[in-house]
């Protein structure tokens, strides 16, 4: 039997996400729902296409390393250090 309808615990285990996650996409108008009592209830349809549009959460990708070894070599063509200055530490 499928289910029809989903609370924002089960949307969220559905999505991978948190129920608060859910209740944040409620708010912003990405995740359709209705109230029924104090409970959000959001149809499967609702929750079938959060799931295709889902992208994977995170930061930005990080810089690649050959860029960070590059912007040495240019520092270095134009004659600064390309070696991290020692400071004093804290004592």
């Amino acid at each position: 039997m499928r289910k029809e309808t989903f609370t924002a615990p089960e949307a969220a285990e559905a999505l991978g996400v948190s129920s608060a996650r859910v209740r944040q996409m409620v708010l912003d108008g990405s995740l359709p729902a209705s109230r029924f009592g104090r409970a959000l209830v959001i149809s499967a349809e609702a929750v079938a296409q959060a799931k295709q549009r889902k992208t994977k959460p995170g930061p930005a990708p990080k810089t690649p390393v050959a860029n960070k070894r590059a912007t040495g070599r240019i520092r270095a063509s134009k004659g600064a250090s390309t070696t991290k200055k020692k400071g004093k530490g804290k004592k």
